[in-house]
């Protein structure tokens, strides 16, 4: 198992001697190894298949030995009673059964004292395990060191467990990528393409790099970054991302960026980094095992020595045998084992849902927020502009007025004029234009089919003398004002839509008596219509980057714990501020995900809430375990101490209780949420 540092445990170099890493390191250090060992393999796997296999026989073959030993003796001990059975083939036997488990114990203890630690777990397993048969009880003492052995089992398998999902996260960075280069098609390293270049993706193949889409039309599956199954069809000119898989036809895909700086390699990185990350918990943990060890083990050698001046009957041998079970149950393995690999365990949980936490430490600050704060645009809606209607002035034909206005608006690249174009599609924006002139702040102007148009706001009509109708003055959302050759022609109202899971994700907060309140730069009689149809406790509007920052730190004097949810490049200041900040890693810019403790990959913001959840499910794990292993540890010290328990009950308090907590970590990474 692990030694009385929780983050820490043995492994050894190519050369045999002994090296430290922390648990989470050992997990990526083996998956990574695994990943190069199994690409200089043949197809077929057969040495993995052997080397897995005989992976398994160095592991449980010296248990399996020492635990039928251990029966036999204990038969032939209790039951049977033969006369061969005794003397120095008897202590024989029982060295026999402890050899095997207790060897590669003895030898960690003893290269921890080389190193100057002497309160290790091997260190005490050693010496209670030795004690036992100076004594005489060689049935405890091995089977002191066999529960030991089976709850390092128990243990490598969690591990495995572990690798094998950072393996899965691993292996979905393709090796290779097609490249377009002239005339030629070349397969290289994904590092060695440059932004600009353009690559081809094959059905079935893994996108190797960030790029836009080429090609009029792909489905992709995004499972590996949004943890979605469901295909999703992109469009000519649209993002594609590395670690996607081609599902339908022969991609062309122009790259944005480099290889190490995809948002695939990011999120390898946020996961690895997340480890380095402890909670309170841990922190905890660790002081204290290193506290608590080294004082159980005098205590231990005082129950055995000061009897001595106060007892009327001193029996040496009594004695040390309660010494001797108050050591085997102070050592701190449930703890140490079950904490770390609890919230491992919610970290992967959270992973296989979307949802990256940079840390073990946010799962804890995920449980104590009263108050999720968001913003709008690209948080709670599309980010994405629609034409929502057309009311064209009498007289005039509503689908010519929106043909002339996006024939106009397809000269801008200001996203209400992609939104107009959109409803028209660009095969009907090509009449004739000329004497564009985009007019900042206002709008746009130009001649269509030797028309004099005008396309923007109030100031824009207000600007050129062009009377409109009152009504205008009262819609809420963002719209076009049209004018045709100095006359009012009408109307184009757009409105960003709301995200599908929006209104749930307010109400699923709620129910968590979570307070939930909107922060956006867009005017507050939009943001306040939107508040309004998602139910959100308070909105503010027409709010700049700092505005957004005085209104967290408002929040924050008011004892709000909160978590601030955003997206774009002018949210990241209040992120990097909240308690909990956490960007929408999909659509998101970089400066709010490098901001951010939590990334949302699918950009949904229901994940919001079950970011909550996974850190409530882990902390809950975690505290059960702590419970368990001092409530048990606790009482049978006390037990041991009396001379009640014996080392039976000291291995169920040290090593049975351990393997419940594992068992009970381990758990975490099926829990729905």
């Amino acid at each position: 198992m692990l030694n009385t540092d929780p983050t820490h445990t043995h492994t050894y170099d190519t050369h045999g001697k002994m090296t430290c890493c922390s648990l989470e390191e050992k997990i990526y250090a083996h998956a990574e190894a695994q990943l190069k060992t199994e690409a200089h393999q043949d197809g077929d796997g057969h040495d993995h298949e052997h080397s897995a296999e005989a992976a398994w026989r160095r592991q449980h073959l010296p248990v399996m030995v020492s635990l039928m030993l251990l029966l036999t003796a204990i038969v032939l001990d209790n039951w049977l009673k033969p006369g061969w059975f005794s003397g120095w083939l008897r202590v024989v036997w029982y060295v026999a059964a402890y050899l095997p488990v207790a060897l590669p114990v003895i030898l960690e203890a003893v290269g921890a004292l080389r190193k100057g630690a002497f309160f290790t777990e091997f260190t005490l397993m050693a010496v209670a395990t030795l004690g036992a048969f100076f004594i005489g009880e060689y049935s405890e003492g091995v089977a002191v060191m066999i529960f030991y052995a089976i709850g390092e089992l128990f243990q490598q398998a969690a591990v495995n467990r572990a690798k094998r999902n950072i393996k899965a996260l691993l292996d979905v960075r393709p090796d290779t990528v097609t490249v377009l280069r002239g005339a030629k098609t070349l397969t290289v390293s994904p590092g060695e393409v440059l932004p600009g270049e353009f690559i081809q993706v094959r059905p079935g193949e893994k996108v190797a790099l960030d790029g836009t889409l080429v090609s009029e039309t792909a489905s992709f599956n995004t499972a590996a970054l949004t943890g979605e199954s469901k295909p999703d069809t992109k469009a000519k000119g649209e993002i594609v991302l590395a670690g996607m898989i081609n599902l339908n036809t022969v991609a062309k895909v122009r790259v944005t960026s480099l290889f190490k700086d995809s948002k695939l390699s990011r999120i390898l990185e946020l996961v690895q980094d997340a480890t380095t990350r402890k909670s309170k918990a841990q922190l905890f943990i660790s002081r204290f095992a290193k506290i608590y060890t080294p004082i159980v083990f005098f205590l231990a050698v005082a129950i055995t020595v000061l009897p001595y001046f106060f007892a009327d009957s001193y029996m040496f041998s009594d004695w040390l045998y309660r010494g001797l079970v108050f050591l085997v149950i102070s050592c701190p393995c449930a703890l140490v084992i079950s904490i770390p690999l609890g919230y491992f365990g919610g970290i992967g949980l959270a992973s296989r849902h979307g949802i990256l936490f940079k840390g073990s430490n946010f799962l804890d600050v995920m449980t104590q927020i009263n108050t999720v704060v968001m913003d709008k645009t690209g948080t709670l809606t599309k980010g994405v502009f629609k034409v929502k209607s057309v009311d064209a002035a009498p007289g005039i034909e509503p689908t010519k007025l929106v043909q002339i206005v996006a024939a106009l608006e397809s000269k801008s690249t200001h996203p209400v004029a992609v939104a107009v174009v959109g409803f028209v599609g660009k095969d009907k924006t090509m009449l004739p234009v000329s004497a564009v002139e985009e007019i900042a702040g206002h709008g746009i102007r130009g001649k269509v089919a030797g028309d004099e148009v005008l396309a923007g706001n109030l100031k824009l009509m207000q600007k050129f003398g062009i009377a409109t109708p009152l009504e205008i003055e009262g819609i809420v959302e963002t719209f076009v004002l049209i004018a045709v050759n100095g006359k009012y022609a009408g109307c184009i109202t757009i409105a960003d839509e709301l995200k599908d899971d929006a209104k749930q994700a307010v109400a699923d907060l709620h129910g968590m008596g979570i307070q939930t309140v909107m922060l956006s730069g867009d005017k507050s009689s939009v943001v306040q219509k939107v508040a309004a149809e998602l139910d959100i406790d308070r909105a503010f509007g027409d709010l700049l980057p700092d505005g957004k920052v005085d209104k967290v730190q408002a929040l924050k004097s008011e004892n709000h714990r909160l978590a601030f949810v955003g997206d774009g490049v002018n949210d990241a200041p209040v992120v990097a501020f909240a308690d909990a900040g956490i960007a929408m890693g999909g659509l998101g810019s970089d400066a709010t995900i490098e901001t951010a403790d939590i990334v949302i990959q699918n950009d949904q913001p229901s994940k919001i809430a079950s970011a909550v959840k996974i850190g409530k499910l882990t902390r809950r794990i975690v505290w059960q375990n702590i419970g368990l292993a001092m409530a048990v540890k606790i009482a049978v010290l006390a037990l041991g101490a009396g001379g009640v328990a014996t080392l039976w009950e000291a291995v169920f308090a040290d090593v049975g209780v351990a393997l419940l907590a594992i068992l009970n970590a381990v758990r975490i990474q099926k829990m729905k949420v």
